[in-house]
């Protein structure tokens, strides 16, 4: 639950960009920001994928009480995040101008989205730090104080959005700098309680620097989630480029509807970050009747409590998506998306949750595979020819829940004949 709370408060960084920026700038400037998403997990989304990694070896030194080697997971760990931080806001900053008309972004909406996305990357090193930490407090059990950090970073958030844009008149470059200055008030505060923090996830300074062969173990476990964050951002970034296609008014009303589907991968995200921490102590610890009890529990929450949040947006869709701009036309386009996808959460939580358990257990290629082949291969050729077929934004809409029922089906084959757990328990004994 703090994970989820935590990833409620993050949501609400591009919402309250969003709702700000659509109620006083217009649908141009809420276009720009609403089609943010897909290009920041495109750039950021593979380092995180390597923070997945590092959590899953810290967690296994935990559960074990390896000590020594958490400590040096935990230093290598911090190394590897300012490195990639800075190296993601220079691609960021540099990529974004020709990522942007890669994408067909609309002459009209292009000079804010170029702005808002190299004003948010200049804040890189904030956003991969704040990762990097998050990931080690998750690892060892402590869920809470990323929490904490979160709550004071979106407050930050809200007040500066409503300060440099409402008041102040900054325009849309003002909505991304009070996002950069919070996400670097939450980085900061998670550092500086690993250096005060007791136990041996502290952080010391003269200790931090890259141990090769935990880099090593860290990047192998890691860098199949970072490959399949990475090519599905391409995927969306793919999908984001035929939405652009029909206009900036479908943009921002499919932009608006992202933003609340945010919120419903809320607990997917959350169940499935737990799953992956809990699995990894439990299986370090070798309690394997408990990794059973808690993967059964951790896919039977996520699924119940995203199909919740699925049937909520697809009853109150007109209402919610006329939060973000109360034109008629931009909302029919926002309702139309979330009438055709909201109901089919209960696929995509179940696809995530049995991917944490996998990553969790060591696994982390196969929902690498599932993914990959499901939501990137799949789901852009569909789109690329049936869109030629017709010329229909639903036919864009219906990739979802095609595609997360296929990696469902992909899940559940593997997962009942594959039999990981007792193969890992063989390899323990």
């Amino acid at each position: 639950m703090p994970i989820f709370l935590g990833n409620l408060f993050q949501q609400l960084y591009n919402v309250v960009d969003s709702l700000v920026v659509g109620n006083f700038l217009g649908k141009d400037a809420l276009a720009a920001v609403s089609s943010s998403g897909s290009l920041i997990f495109l750039i950021v989304g593979f380092i995180n994928g390597i923070f997945v990694g590092a959590g899953v070896i810290i967690a296994r030194y935990f559960g074990a009480k390896n000590m020594k080697d958490l400590s040096i997971a935990v230093h290598t760990t911090i190394a590897f995040g300012i490195i990639a931080g800075i190296i993601v806001t220079a691609l960021g900053m540099g990529l974004s101008p020709w990522m942007l008309k890669m994408m067909g972004t609309p002459e009209d909406v292009l000079p804010n989205s170029i702005m808002y996305f190299q004003l948010y990357f200049a804040g890189g090193i904030g956003i991969v730090m704040y990762n990097a930490c998050m990931g080690i407090f998750q690892a060892v059990g402590d869920s809470r104080h990323p929490l904490y950090y979160l709550i004071i970073a979106a407050i930050i958030n809200v007040v500066l959005d409503l300060l440099f844009v409402a008041v102040l008149g900054f325009g849309i470059g003002g909505a991304a700098i009070a996002t950069v200055i919070s996400q670097f008030v939450s980085a900061i505060l998670g550092f500086v309680k690993l250096l005060r923090v007791d136990g041996e996830h502290r952080i010391q300074i003269n200790k931090i620097r890259i141990q090769r062969n935990m880099l090593t173990r860290i990047l192998k476990m890691g860098i199949p989630t970072g490959v399949q964050n990475s090519v599905i951002g391409f995927a969306n970034v793919i999908v984001q480029s035929n939405i652009n296609n029909f206009g900036s008014i479908a943009m921002a009303g499919c932009g608006s509807y992202s933003k609340l589907e945010g919120f419903a991968f809320l607990p997917i995200t959350s169940f499935s970050v737990a799953l992956t921490t809990f699995i990894g102590q439990n299986l370090g610890a070798k309690q394997f009747e408990r990794v059973k009890k808690g993967a059964r529990f951790g896919i039977l929450s996520g699924v119940l409590l995203a199909e919740t949040v699925g049937i909520v947006l697809w009853i109150f869709a007109p209402v919610l998506i006329g939060f973000f701009n109360n034109q008629p036309d931009v909302i029919e386009f926002g309702v139309m998306q979330s009438r055709t996808e909201a109901l089919f959460f209960c696929l995509l939580a179940f696809s995530h949750c049995l991917a944490g358990i996998l990553r969790g257990a060591g696994k982390s290629t196969i929902p690498m595979f599932v993914m990959l082949v499901c939501w990137c291969f799949i789901r852009i050729t569909y789109i690329t020819i049936m869109v030629r077929i017709i010329p229909d934004i639903r036919v864009i809409f219906w990739a979802y829940p095609l595609t997360w029922f296929l990696s469902s089906i992909s899940f559940l084959i593997y997962y009942k004949k594959a039999d990981w757990l007792h193969s890992y328990v063989e390899q323990a004994n």
